[in-house]
């Protein structure tokens, strides 16, 4: 499913993402291409356990512009 960042319900950031993906409130997960290994390994191993879907976004300045949102962002998340 295809979804647009900008007309859904959404948080940006790693912490964030973390804890709604640990309370079961996220409907698919937004990962920077660009961005840490350390900053966004383990939100793609807890959404897919969790049987999330994970998109990735080329660039972490692309997906800070799609959440609408002025500084670059790592992580984003859609949630239910």
């Amino acid at each position: 499913m295809l979804y647009h960042l900008s007309d859904t319900i959404q948080i940006v950031g790693t912490k964030q993402t973390l804890k709604q993906l640990e309370n079961n409130g996220v409907k698919v997960v937004f990962v920077a291409k660009d961005a840490d290994d350390k900053v966004t390994g383990q939100v793609v191993e807890l959404a897919k356990a969790k049987n999330v879907q994970v998109e990735f976004i080329d660039t972490m300045e692309e997906l800070g512009k799609k959440c609408n949102v002025e500084v670059k962002t790592a992580v984003a998340a859609i949630i239910a």
